[in-house]
């Protein structure tokens, strides 16, 4: 009788490898596969997070895509909740509520009622008092405010506040961290606060000498790790000078030769700052210390800090913080406030524009009651995707009767809007969505007729520099282009 084997089903048991590299070449391909299904897992995150729809649809489409990386960069960037119970300790354990007097009724009642009424709105919207500053000063590029600050920091007696986004590793970086040393080392408390992500070619070694001199630097929020890895996009975007609870400087300028247009490879640089005393100084310091308190735990207090000043008279200042820590989102509120309050004419100045849908149709109903509206956009930027984004909205805004110019003498990073004949907003914010809701961002509004004539004249010289856009030239541009602006604009509720 013959001795049949049992079927072996292809299997060779005399060289079981072949079999076995089979089995673990299909392996990676089952966890591949088992790992993006498990990144759906996101999803109800996503959903729950509420977000506008507009973003949330677009980060569920990249997590269903782009296998892996969809999910990798909802982890990195898709985080708007940074840590509000935190920010709110900080915010409790200020010592100088605001129910000490401010003195401004007296002037909000000089106002027409609907002016007075959009400053109630916005000290509403901002949980913030309404001010006044006895002096306003605009400062045109780092040719004026450099000098400005530089002459604050060498006069500066008790403490020097310094708040900003970005300090570059440059002769200008070093220039101010000499000015602060020195301070420090005549015995001025010296606070510097600095964003880590926007500093990350400026290593920490850099402030050593600062720190020496026995003054104080932290980041705003370190690089974070772990589980915190997810506020990686929220950044401190602000920027505030604050000189013995006297002086301020806030708007939109950062530390570096790069910004005094010293930088080649960048080119000329346009931006605008605010130096302001009076009462608002001490609104503004409240949201240094508020800052500093998150970072450091310590808190500022004493009069020292917020000395007595008299605001029955001078201008009416509006203090706008935004920040992803609030879900009220008081920048974009704030600024549709203000283009429903004009009348005659609102001009903007922006380094980033890719509005969202609020905010374009304010622009486009702000145009239809007759306001002049006008936008000046960099036609140079230091993120060319989003030039393409902002072109993407022209048409949008050019049927409407806004006019819209492109500039290009230098890279406009100024973040500036004149409301009639005499309101100004200064801050560091721009029209995105990260100046929106992603960035810790502050602006200035402030009543002044005379600081307003001269951001006019700042503006008509820059839209005199610029290109003008007409609908019939821009919707002949080139079907590349169209294209292009086409695939970038689902892009704007993440940028």
């Amino acid at each position: 009788m013959k001795f049949h084997p049992e079927p072996t089903l292809g299997i060779n048991h005399t060289s079981p490898l072949p079999l076995q590299r089979r089995y673990f070449q299909c392996m990676p391909w089952r966890f591949l596969l088992l790992g993006y299904i498990a990144t759906w897992l996101l999803l109800p995150h996503v959903l729950l997070a509420r977000k506008r729809p507009a973003a949330t649809l677009a980060w569920v489409w990249s997590i269903l895509l782009f296998p892996y990386a969809g999910a990798l960069f909802y982890l990195l960037f898709g985080g708007e909740r940074f840590l509000r119970k935190r920010m709110r300790r900080a915010a409790k354990a200020r010592l100088f509520p605001h129910d000490h007097p401010t003195g401004t009724p007296e002037l909000i009642a000089a106002l027409p009622n609907n002016a007075a009424d959009m400053l109630r709105a916005l000290a509403t919207i901002n949980k913030t008092p309404t001010s006044s500053a006895t002096h306003l000063r605009l400062l045109v590029d780092a040719r004026e405010f450099y000098p400005a600050l530089s002459e604050a920091i060498a006069k500066a007696q008790h403490h020097v506040h310094f708040e900003s986004f970005i300090w570059r590793d440059d002769a200008r970086g070093h220039h101010f961290l000499t000015l602060l040393t020195n301070a420090a080392r005549r015995g001025v408390q010296v606070r510097l606060l600095l964003d880590q992500i926007g500093c990350l070619g400026t290593p920490s070694q850099f402030f050593h000498p600062l720190l020496e001199a026995g003054a104080q630097f932290a980041w705003f929020y370190p690089l974070p790790f772990g589980r915190h890895l997810r506020f990686l996009n929220l950044r401190n975007h602000r920027k505030l000078q604050i000189i013995d609870g006297s002086l301020a400087f806030i708007g939109g300028m950062n530390i570096g030769c790069e910004y005094a247009g010293e930088d080649p490879s960048v080119g000329p640089w346009r931006d605008a700052q605010l130096a302001a005393t009076g009462h608002v100084v001490t609104t503004l310091q409240e949201t240094f210390a508020t800052d500093w308190h998150f970072a450091t735990k310590e808190k500022i207090t004493g009069p020292q800090f917020y000395p007595e000043t008299p605001a029955t008279s001078g201008h009416l200042c509006q203090v706008i913080v935004g920040g992803p820590d609030t879900p009220r989102e008081p920048i974009p509120k704030s600024l549709i406030s203000l283009l429903n309050f004009a009348t005659s004419r609102v001009w903007i100045a922006t380094g980033y524009f890719a509005p969202d849908t609020p905010l374009l149709t304010a622009l486009q109903l702000c145009a239809l009651r007759g306001v002049d509206v006008r936008l000046l956009i960099s036609e140079r930027s230091d993120h060319r995707c989003l030039v393409h984004v902002g072109r993407s909205y022209y048409e949008d805004l050019l049927r409407y009767g806004i006019r819209v110019f492109e500039y290009s003498a230098a890279v406009n990073h100024s973040k500036a809007i004149l409301i009639d004949t005499d309101w100004i907003l200064i801050g560091s914010a721009n029209s995105d969505n990260r100046s929106m809701r992603l960035n810790f961002e502050l602006n200035l509004l402030a009543h002044c007729t005379q600081t307003a004539s001269q951001l006019a004249a700042m503006l008509a010289k820059d839209f005199s520099d610029s290109t003008e856009m007409h609908l019939a030239d821009f919707s002949n541009r080139p079907l590349g282009q169209r294209l292009l602006e086409a695939t970038l604009r689902p892009l704007a509720p993440l940028l």
